[in-house]
């Protein structure tokens, strides 16, 4: 993440940000959305026809979303319950019976609302789903979880893995997580950095941080800076086995392309997730403006 856009997230509310983004957007948007139908509709679209007509229906008739099918419709935010706990002021949810706890200045209605955005983007079709029958977080797995955010992507598996080292810079995410994992403390670690390819005291790179400790699954979701963190973990990729790695590949234009190249130079076999994600919050988003979610790689 560069220098800017760090003193833009420390400066900036969350809330603030995104009302800054839609009111900056709304027209800007407008002609996104009517660029993208009109090419989907044409001759030159790459796509399935299958998705390209269920993705076409969708837009017309929903407008722009990161998950343009019809199960994004599936978790409403009313049907989300948010429960607060006074003795550490955090609002949490219940999931997979254990609580999921949130910033601590976000309202319940927000909560509802990203919860079941959570719910959308780890849906069995959702193409931002990091796990598959053929890709599963075995027992006894050590975890790099590569920007932890709330944790939701650890919490259902914390009985059975064998250690989670959750990377979050974010303070109020931070604190958010040491009350979700507060029995688990003997098999979490949160580390405070950033994951990169190099080593400070605002970044870490994996090769180094797990220079003395083992790793068998790294997820990444570190909102476009996913290639700096491969290039920090050069010798983990080199030369682990077996080793999992599921990664995102929507932030960027190129990054499927790209990161596919480099696990593969690595010995990976990998694989995508189905369908196709609208990532219309990229300022670069260009033809044919669909892109994969996740890249799953293993050996």
């Amino acid at each position: 993440m560069s220098l800017m856009r760090n003193i833009y997230h420390a400066v900036l509310s969350e809330d603030l940000r995104w009302k800054i983004y839609h009111h900056k957007n709304i027209k800007k948007n407008k002609k996104l959305l009517n660029n993208i139908i009109v090419f989907l509709e044409s001759p030159a679209n790459p796509f399935p026809k299958q998705d390209s007509k269920e993705i076409i229906s969708f837009l017309k008739e929903n407008g722009l979303h990161v998950f343009p099918y019809e199960f994004s419709k599936k978790y409403k935010a009313d049907d989300v319950k948010v429960v607060y706990n006074e003795l550490n002021g955090l609002h949490y949810v219940n999931y997979f019976d254990k609580k999921l706890y949130f910033k601590k200045d976000w309202t319940p209605e927000k909560i509802r609302s990203k919860f079941s955005f959570l719910l959308n983007e780890q849906d069995a079709g959702s193409p931002h789903q990091y796990l598959s029958e053929d890709f599963k977080m075995e027992p006894g797995t050590v975890i790099a979880d590569a920007g932890a955010a709330e944790g939701i992507f650890i919490l259902p598996f914390i009985d059975t893995i064998k250690h989670a080292y959750l990377f979050e810079t974010d303070e109020e995410w931070i604190e958010a997580l040491n009350a979700t994992f507060e029995n688990y403390k003997d098999k979490v670690t949160i580390i405070n950095k950033y994951v990169s390819d190099k080593n400070d005291s605002m970044n870490v790179s994996l090769d180094s941080f797990f220079q003395d400790k083992n790793v068998d699954f790294i997820k990444i979701d570190v909102d476009g800076a996913e290639m700096e963190l491969l290039k920090g973990a050069k010798k983990i990729l080199s030369e682990l086995h077996p080793l999992k790695v599921a990664i995102c590949t929507y932030h960027n234009q190129k990054d499927e392309i790209e990161f596919n190249e480099l696990l593969k130079s690595y010995g990976f076999k990998t694989s995508t997730s189905d369908k196709f994600m609208l990532f219309h919050y990229d300022d670069n988003l260009t033809e044919p403006y669909l892109r994969r979610g996740i890249i799953r790689a293993q050996k």
